[in-house]
């Protein structure tokens, strides 16, 4: 999606470009809608952002708080990037999606009107890791009683608000798996007596084989930044999610999971990094609780998603159809193209041969003997 000068490259080559959207629909037709607003009406997100607005999108049923618009539009350089990529995006013979249509119906259906995106095949492997100390503490804890803390690659925090997490996890009395990144000595940072007291409850570690983790037993919740891989991951495995978003589009992706899906538990839908708040314990603890309490509808309402996500990825589910349209669809534009090629080329060679000199002059002579002959005819 970043590199849409290779349209006009592909259009040079006359072959036909299609691209691949990382991201899911509701966002894809978010980002195109934005971008008719901005050129259209002269939309400000910024101005947006700092109000209570609330902004209707054709892909979403509910409406967008201008508080959850994506960070890179609050910034005149980013967004004028964005705007600009969203007018590529339709340069293109198609958009393969990074979705599933029984997860987005109602942004796939809106879009299809319009756009014509495809949905694509999102799969996991668990396997792969090995199976270390972590794992074989994951192996004796109860059956989805585990809240799993992970917050990406570029997920870190300040040493204030870690300390924050983990008073809300130690007030929770939860079983807890915590990813935190980007420190050397973790003992420096949390609480002190924290690791002690938590030695039996929970685990903190660095990095994390996330797929592995999430697809173990004993996980029961994830509290995520909301990008949208671990979002399809936590659907792939069935493990309802609390949100917590950063940067990029992930405060949108918060708002689809807590409103739009309802299969997320919220801690700060609005969260920015670039803000500098500081969540309180409270806040986190109360998220916590609320994802991990027992009759929680949001599990079985992303149970019945997990299955749907897995029916569409069989033969004859709605991803493997698109995935099969798509290939025909790049068959159609291939032959498409090709065909105006080789008309293009026809047409080139006949005005060269015409402008050649001995093709120049044989042309007048025929040209002067059907004059004759239409005269001859008078």
């Amino acid at each position: 999606m970043f590199c849409t000068s290779m349209l006009d490259v592909a259009e040079q080559l006359g072959a036909p470009s299609y691209l691949f959207f990382p991201s899911g629909a509701a966002f894809l037709g978010f980002t195109f809608h934005i971008q008719t607003l901005h050129d259209e009406e002269g939309f400000d997100a910024a101005a947006a952002e700092s109000t209570e607005a609330e902004l209707v999108f054709p892909g979403l049923v509910r409406p967008l708080p201008g508080k959850v618009l994506p960070s890179g539009l609050l910034h005149e350089e980013w967004a004028a990037a964005s705007y600009r990529m969203a007018r590529d995006f339709r340069k293109s013979k198609g958009i393969l999606v990074n979705t599933v249509k029984e997860l987005e119906s109602y942004a796939v259906d809106s879009l299809s009107r319009t756009e014509n995106p495809k949905s694509g095949d999102t799969s996991f492997e668990s396997s792969g890791f090995d199976d270390g100390e972590v794992f074989r503490w994951l192996d004796l804890q109860p059956e989805s009683s585990v809240v799993f803390l992970c917050f990406g690659s570029m997920g870190g925090f300040c040493a204030e608000q870690v300390k924050e997490i983990a008073r809300a996890l130690e007030g929770s009395g939860q079983r807890f798996l915590w990813s935190l990144r980007r420190l050397e000595d973790v003992r420096e940072v949390l609480p002190e007596g924290f690791v002690d007291r938590m030695m039996e409850v929970g685990r903190v570690i660095g990095w994390a084989p996330q797929a592995a983790v999430l697809a173990h037993g004993s996980v029961g919740g994830f509290v995520s930044h909301c990008g949208w891989n671990s979002t399809l991951e936590s659907m792939w495995f069935g493990v309802p999610m609390a949100t917590w978003p950063m940067y990029a589009e992930q405060q949108f992706n918060a708002f689809l999971l807590v409103k739009e899906l309802e299969i997320a538990a919220e801690i700060k839908m609005d969260y920015r990094t670039e803000s500098g708040e500081i969540v309180r314990a409270e806040e986190i603890e109360r998220g916590i609780r609320s994802l991990m309490e027992q009759n929680n509808p949001r599990k079985e309402r992303m149970k019945e998603f997990r299955n749907k996500v897995g029916a569409a990825l069989m033969d004859g589910g709605s991803s493997s159809s698109s995935i099969a349209e798509f290939v025909e669809d790049i068959k159609i534009n291939y032959r498409s193209e090709s065909k105006e090629n080789e008309t293009a080329e026809e047409i080139k060679r006949g005005t060269k041969s015409l402008m050649e000199p001995k093709t120049e002059s044989l042309s007048k002579d025929k040209m002067k003997e059907f004059r004759y002959k239409v005269n001859d005819m008078h």
